[in-house]
């Protein structure tokens, strides 16, 4: 008896080294790696599964094409950019790689509140002057830090700011999901960012790209943050306001901010953000570990390994709510 392949379709370069453990797959599995447009359309008609990792403008042109195809994983943990209404309304399931890289993502958090606790910025530009300038720096013991987004990456943030003795606060759609987590000093809803904000030193932004999250973080939100506390955010660039986000750091309305992510990126040159003296600007290589490649895919492989059992699939995206 001849078994049915499952046939899956990869929107990335064929190159790519990091795609490797897919060319090892059993013989159940048929795959075909293509980033050009004529070689996706020919395939997408028997794709049972497409893992998408380059422009996401090739996924949505192969998709009125993709009569088969009964599961969708984003290589990341963004949705936003595949999230078009064709797929919205279909059938199909959507996964992504939400969590994958969570631990990085943390560490890049506590990383920004110790640069700022410890003012590293003067210490490096002190010994580059040569300059033997003591200052008191702050402990972040005691402080307060507050998650917008307390899912995967949140609660990440929160395992590795508990060690540290900090007080945590956890902001959610969901509250109730969250009550009793013993990480968590207190949950919030949505409705009580302003309460939130304010009582924080340290707001962490991880929450994902949706329409409720666009400029989150606005002039009312920053403006509401206690004069010494920092912004961080390691989530979607789209939740911050960058104009009031760069007119609050350049009147000192807020301590600083460390920021991963941008809606624009890369940063086009001399955007203003490269010139904020109280900003951490990170390239959004916070999650680009050695490998953070190879983790990415392992997800995927291991979900369709599930998929090829009839087992449920991690990360199912809401693809109505947007994560």
């Amino acid at each position: 008896m001849t078994m049915n392949k499952t046939t899956v379709l990869v929107i990335d370069n064929p190159q790519a080294d990091y795609l490797e453990p897919l060319r090892r797959l059993p013989e159940s599995v048929k795959i075909t790696i293509s980033d050009q447009l004529e070689v996706l359309q020919g395939s997408v008609p028997e794709a049972d599964v497409i893992l998408t990792i380059a422009d996401p403008k090739l996924l949505r042109a192969i998709f009125p094409k993709a009569a088969r195809l009964r599961w969708l994983h984003s290589f990341s943990a963004g949705v936003e950019s595949v999230l078009f209404p064709e797929l919205v309304a279909s059938p199909v399931v959507l996964t992504n790689a939400r969590g994958v890289f969570k631990k990085s993502l943390a560490e890049f958090v506590i990383t920004s509140a110790l640069y700022f606790a410890k003012d590293l910025r003067r210490m490096v530009s002190n010994q580059e002057a040569g300059v033997w300038g003591q200052y008191d720096v702050e402990v972040i013991q005691g402080k307060v830090m507050g998650i917008i987004g307390y899912g995967e990456t949140g609660r990440a943030c929160a395992e590795l700011a508990r060690p540290f003795g900090m007080t945590l606060f956890g902001l959610r759609r969901r509250p109730e999901f969250s009550q009793g987590d013993p990480l968590l000093d207190r949950v919030f809803g949505t409705e009580d960012l302003l309460e939130m904000v304010a009582l924080s030193d340290y707001v962490v932004l991880a929450a994902p790209a949706t329409h409720a999250t666009r400029k989150l973080m606005g002039e009312t939100e920053i403006n509401a943050m206690k004069p010494q506390a920092v912004l961080i955010n390691v989530g979607r660039g789209l939740s911050v306001d960058d104009a009031a986000l760069i007119r609050a750091l350049e009147g000192n309305r807020i301590r600083g901010a460390a920021l991963d992510v941008f809606e624009t990126e890369p940063l086009p040159p001399g955007h203003p953000l490269f010139g904020v003296k109280n900003l951490l600007l990170s390239p959004h290589i916070a999650d680009h570990t050695p490998g953070w490649q190879g983790l990415s895919l392992q997800f995927f492989l291991d979900n369709l390994e599930r998929f090829e059992k009839g087992l449920p699939l991690q990360n199912v995206v809401d693809k109505h709510a947007g994560y």
